[in-house]
């Protein structure tokens, strides 16, 4: 990779906005996530935040959609596994065997 050099103008709330060449570089646009480094020698290292964020539960989710797009099929339940781990992710401990009260809207 090229070495780049740009400034960027600190604001009185602390932000600033990465040059685009950066923004390029890193491969982020708005909405995107950067991690900031602070090593031992004062350097700070700037790079893309990668899936160490990602729900696992989400990418089998999403995984599972891009199968039935490319067969034609629908999406007829979630295997329970699934459900299971997305529900756990979510916050929520759930069991799918228990009864629903009241009305469900979808």
């Amino acid at each position: 990779m090229p070495e780049i050099h740009e400034i960027a103008t600190l604001t009185s709330k602390g932000q600033i906005t990465l040059p685009k060449p950066i923004r390029q570089a890193l491969g982020v646009d708005a909405g995107g996530k950067v991690v900031f480094e602070l090593r031992e020698d004062g350097q700070i290292v700037v790079s893309r935040a990668e899936a160490e964020h990602e729900d696992p539960a989400i990418g089998a989710f999403l995984d599972l959609l891009a199968k039935d797009i490319e067969t034609g099929r629908h999406v007829q339940g979630l295997p329970d596994d699934l459900a299971r781990a997305m529900l756990a992710h979510a916050g929520h401990a759930i069991s799918l065997d228990e009864e629903i009260d009241g009305d469900v809207v979808i």
